[in-house]
């Protein structure tokens, strides 16, 4: 910030008419929001600007609550009063003055809320394109005979009626339209006029009446019945210049739906398509003039029947409804049966066994072939159900139906979720048959450029899917070139940005919901640097989560392309490379919480490391995480994971040594999460909990017998609304309660534990119903939080304050700092036990009733982290931690892994997922998965100590470890 600046500010506001304002940044002026204390920033435009500092210093409160806030609510305003009130308001953010602001986007790591039918490919638009290309230069191919399509005159398409509709009643349908909303009232008007008195509307051929018209809501489709008649071989014009009356009708039909007609078989209700574009001359198939949606499977256009456009089923799985052939009926040998009892199912059973001389006590693999055919999938008329003082039509025929489609019915058509959950146990989800997964219609695949349909193209890792692009052009012609060219430039151009952010392992089919937040991240952020937008400001909140050090170059590249093209690039970031590469470093801190929100450092990365802060000593190496003086070698005993195929694990073998920090490492998409939380965190789930949740395919697991139970820690919210905190989410805030209830005042007025919670009535303050903040409806304006006037946002009534405990109330008690509550509470100690725990894993800053909302993801994470360790716990627990150093410092890192080893000193297991070399660094062993991500990855490419895996020249995690250990060597 400029001195003249400066100077206009003062301690109690600021002097607008001395404001010099900066156009070649964005100056931030008196800002307050959450924990900011009244800071000034300036930072420049069109340059990469990383805000740092530790958790909860306050840089989301500067980047997204208080920049990007002010950029939406800009730009809100820029519509009417009446617009707002149907679209909402924004509330103004706490600060004196943000000048040179330009338009605002952000990119948060947002991975909820997506539509399960999201994937890469349509949240990019790369999908869209391949669409349209596939439109308008596709090449069709026959599903039935596989050979080239061609397009078929008129005449071909009368011959073709007459011999195969000869002697059959038709009907000609003309389409005009072809599934599009409105109520087309005036289309019906003008089709009366021109004589036709009927027309097929979405499946039913109806009279045409005066004014007539269709939910304009819905999507229709419309056809005019041109003729009904019976055809003959008289029907083909004889050339004498008369044509014959179904000539003259297909005609009509032709011209009214612009070459494409249809003939509705009368006797079957069958109607065929035939098109003078797209015909298959042997088999007769006729595909209708493909369009986008006809490569949509999100349009019943184009989407496969069977599963809908998923590309998976739930299939009856075999192996779950005889999970073990040596056992007889009686030994439950088929599962969904159960226990023998006297019903009709087992009634027909026994039918069945005395027609094919077996038992119930005969194993399943000795039942006749026949027999187990019967019972299984039905097809037997000959055990008719002896129904005898029922009704009949709530019966049912095992023998005709067969077991497995009753568990299919049952799923898909029963109104009891208790069945329907029954009949999922024994049901797996499974490629589709009818499309093998591509989720398109048989005719969509069956377009082709370069002999790859559509789907096929969805498939392919985004590498690969470059190279096709790269080589395409060859195989077109003049003119698919022309039309193609400029589509197939952009599809090129947002593959090319997906890879530069490091994202080549993915895939265009990949669901969007099953993305890390990294990903999903980067993702969007190849969106917006493909769509070459200039003058914006992005802020982006920690792009390099889940991204490995060899990628990070392609993300820090991509990010100041933006800035090249006249963009401002803001980064809350902690990753060590992206700083000393960034353009301009503000640091925020000097703590957290109420000991944070200042402004402790700022420059270019140059003068930020000569700066005195705690980011620049972890930049310069003065300070830093320390390798441990010895590895850990555990137990003796091994958890052994055998023969994991999920995704594109590779039969991979996991030998997790107990009692030992493990780290689980490899490059962005080379299966650690398929192999953690994809396969060992579900199956230990169904084995210590009973869990639902499935893993993916393995072979075997051992060693399981070493742990008593496991838990996951992420950094995911402790509560979703302003009531959750940290004191009753740690449970200490029911003992606190419990205290204020036995005081002898408590005693005398009869208090319960319940007058002390601001959750229910009796104690607390009703006019705000114990939020301690009341909602003001401004109308047009934002509305507005404001304390509550009846107890000054203490949440309590009077009466409940007037109950003291060393001369604090209970409101006192939720407004203490952890610091401060640790030595008020010292002599109780159930209550000393859990908040020292949250004292000794760095978070004594926050207050025991901070609403839950305001906390970051890694202050979230360490709470349930100290929560876990003021158990009791046996010493033989796992826990898995995927990325915990999301969002935290160098300091807030070297806090964790504080923790970390204490659990582990304990006797526990710690499994963590990570990138941080930082972390796996002071890891006791690291399992390092690739060597490369998607399809060029699942193996595990090396494990050992972290020295060990630094001596192998095939892992890139190696590399950059040896780096690592060989730098702190010299720093010390």
């Amino acid at each position: 910030m400029s001195k003249e600046t400066k100077a206009a500010i003062t301690t109690n506001g600021h002097n607008d008419d001395e404001l010099v304002r900066d156009n070649s940044a964005i100056e931030v002026i008196g800002a307050r929001m959450h924990n900011l204390k009244n800071i000034d920033v300036r930072i420049p435009h069109n340059q990469l600007t990383v805000i740092t500092g530790i958790s909860g210093s306050g840089k989301s409160s500067l980047a997204f609550d208080t920049i990007y806030a002010e950029g939406q609510r800009r730009y809100l305003e820029t519509f009417s009063v009446y617009a707002r009130q149907f679209i909402g308001n924004m509330e103004r953010p706490d600060v004196e003055q943000i000048t040179g602001l330009s338009p605002v986007i952000s990119i948060e790591q947002k991975t909820t809320g997506w539509n399960p039918r999201s994937t890469v490919g349509t949240i990019t638009e790369v999908y869209d394109f391949l669409r349209l290309l596939y439109a308008r230069i596709g090449e069709a191919y026959s599903h039935v005979t596989g050979k080239k399509m061609i397009r078929y005159t008129e005449e071909q398409i009368i011959t073709h009626v007459v011999e195969n509709f000869s002697n059959h009643k038709i009907t000609i349908l003309g389409p005009v339209v072809r599934g599009r909303k409105g109520h087309y009232r005036e289309l019906f008007d003008q089709i009366r006029k021109q004589g036709y008195t009927k027309a097929r509307i979405d499946g039913i051929i109806t009279d045409l009446t005066p004014k007539m018209q269709v939910d304009r809501y819905k999507t229709h489709d419309i056809e005019v019945v041109i003729d009904r008649l019976k055809v003959s071989q008289t029907s083909i014009p004889t050339g004498d210049g008369k044509e014959s009356r179904l000539a003259a009708s297909l005609q009509t039909a032709l011209r009214m739906g612009e070459g494409l007609i249809f003939i509705l078989e009368d006797d079957k209700e069958v109607l065929h398509p035939f098109s003078k574009h797209l015909m298959d001359p042997e088999s007769g198939v006729s595909y209708e003039e493909p369009s986008p949606n006809t490569f949509s499977f999100n349009s019943p256009y184009g989407a496969c029947p069977e599963c809908n456009g998923l590309g998976q089923v739930n299939q009856v799985d075999m192996l779950k409804v005889i999970p073990d052939r040596s056992r007889s009926i009686n030994e439950i040998g088929i599962a969904p049966f159960g226990d023998v009892r006297d019903n009709m199912t087992f009634n027909q059973l026994r039918r069945i066994s005395k027609y094919y001389k077996f038992t119930f006590a005969t194993p399943v693999d000795e039942i006749p072939e026949e027999a187990l055919k019967i019972i299984l999938h039905g097809g037997s008329d000959k055990f008719p159900v002896a129904a005898s003082g029922m009704i009949q039509d709530f019966t049912y025929e095992l023998a005709a139906e067969g077991l497995v489609n009753m568990l299919k019915r049952w799923y898909e058509e029963s109104t009891s979720e208790r069945i329907r959950v029954w009949a999922e146990e024994f049901m797996t989800i499974q490629s589709c048959s009818t499309c093998n997964g591509y989720r398109l219609k048989n005719e969509s695949l069956h377009f082709k450029l370069a002999e790859k349909h559509i789907g096929q193209l969805g498939e392919m890792d985004l590498g690969d899917l470059e190279t096709w692009l790269q080589k395409l052009p060859a195989h077109l012609d003049a003119r698919q070139l022309l039309i193609g060219r400029d589509v197939l430039k952009e599809i090129t151009l947002r593959v090319h940005f997906l890879l530069h952010v490091g994202l080549n392992y993915l895939n265009l089919n990949r669901p969007a919901r099953t993305l890390s937040g990294g990903e999903s991240q980067r993702t969007r952020l190849a969106t917006q640097i493909g769509s070459q937008l200039t003058g914006i400001t992005y802020i982006l909140d920690e792009p390099s989560i889940g991204l490995h050090q060899r990628d990070n170059q392609r993300l820090i590249k991509a990010l100041k392309e933006l800035t090249a093209i006249g963009n401002t690039v803001i980064v809350v970031e902690h990753d060590k490379e992206m700083m000393l590469e960034a353009d301009y470093i503000i640091d925020l801190g000097p703590g957290a919480g109420k000991e944070g929100g200042h402004m402790v450092g700022e420059g270019t990365p140059e003068d930020f490391i000569k700066s005195n802060t705690l980011t620049a000593d972890y930049l310069t190496g003065s300070r830093m995480i320390s390798i441990p003086a010895a590895r850990r070698i555990g137990n003796g005993k091994t958890l052994l994971l055998e023969r994991a195929t999920g995704n594109n694990l590779r039969k991979v073998r996991l030998a997790i040594p107990l009692g030992t920090l493990c780290c689980i490492t490899g490059v962005s998409g080379s299966g650690k999460s398929s192999l953690i939380n994809g396969t060992l965190y579900p199956i230990l789930r169904q084995y210590f909990y009973k869990s639902i949740q499935k893993p993916l395919p393995y072979g075997k697991i051992t060693g399981i017998e070493h742990i008593d139970k496991v838990i996951e820690i992420d950094q995911s919210p402790i509560g979703r609304t302003p009531r959750s905190n940290p004191a009753t989410y740690t449970g200490v805030f029911t003992d606190i309660r419990k205290i204020y209830t036995e005081l002898a005042e408590s005693k005398i007025r009869g208090y319960k534990a319940g007058r002390f919670s601001f959750n229910v009535k009796g104690g607390r303050c009703e006019t705000c119903q114990g939020g301690g903040m009341r909602t003001i409806e401004m109308n047009f304006l934002p509305d507005v939080l404001v304390h509550c006037e009846t107890c000054q946002g203490r949440r309590y009534n009077r009466e409940t304050l007037e109950v003291l405990y060393k001369g604090k109330s209970i409101s006192d008690v939720l407004d203490m700092p952890v610091d401060e509550a640790v030595v008020f509470f010292q002599p109780i100690p159930p209550i000393y036990r859990k908040l020292k725990t949250i004292q000794e894993v760095g978070l004594g800053y926050i207050t025991l009733g901070q609403q839950a909302t305001t906390l970051s993801g890694g202050e979230a994470q360490r709470i349930k982290l100290s929560e876990e360790l003021s158990k009791r716990d046996t010493g033989n627990t796992l826990y898995i931690l995927d990325e915990p150093t999301t969002g935290l410092h160098f300091e807030d890192t070297r806090h964790l892994l504080e923790v970390l080893n204490r659990l582990v000193d304990k006797g526990n297991t710690v499994i963590v997922i990570e990138h941080n070399l930082d972390v796996v660094k002071a890891a006791d062993y690291v399992v390092d998965l690739g060597p490369e991500g998607g399809k060029g990855g699942g193996m595990v490419v090396c494990e050992g100590t972290p020295e060990e895996v630094a001596e192998v020249a095939a892992s890139y995690t190696g590399k950059y470890l040896k780096s690592e250990l060989k730098a702190e060597i010299v720093m010390q």
